[in-house]
């Protein structure tokens, strides 16, 4: 083996400096003052609009609002999530549940055929929005 040893190169020894220990010192009184930032308000992105078509103006709707619930119309292809959060970019408000409900389109037959008739009355999909304590809505302006 030691014929093998004739063809590597030797490198020479390095000298390893010892590592010297930094010693910080902090100062015995530190006053650490915590600022808590204002909650920022988020701009209004048109894909909130995308989600929340008007608001439902009925009696039961009106009537809903003593108990911190309105009522929205969404567009069909909106789920939970989507409605909470675009309701709480609109109107800066928390919501605490959503509630959806899908209204389908009215029936009409001819003889043998049944089918949907535009205009009749379309099928339309609402959210019954309820809001934390201490939340409102202004829904409709005085």
């Amino acid at each position: 083996m030691a014929l093998f040893n004739i063809f590597k190169k030797k490198t020479p020894e390095k000298k390893e400096k010892p590592k010297e220990k930094k010693v910080i010192e902090k100062p015995k009184e530190i006053k650490e003052e915590i600022k808590i930032s204002p909650k920022k308000e988020r701009k209004k992105t048109w894909e909130a609009y995308r989600f929340i078509n008007s608001v439902h103006v009925t009696e039961k709707a009106t009537d809903l609002t003593k108990n911190n619930q309105y009522v929205f119309n969404v567009s069909m292809e909106s789920n939970k999530k989507e409605v909470k959060k675009s309701i709480e970019e609109i109107y800066g408000v928390e919501v605490e549940k959503v509630n959806i409900i899908h209204s389908p389109a009215k029936k009409r037959r001819l003889g043998r055929r049944e089918g949907f008739r535009e205009g009749l009355r379309n099928g339309y999909k609402k959210a019954i929005v309820k809001l934390k304590k201490g939340y409102k809505i202004e829904v409709l302006p005085r």
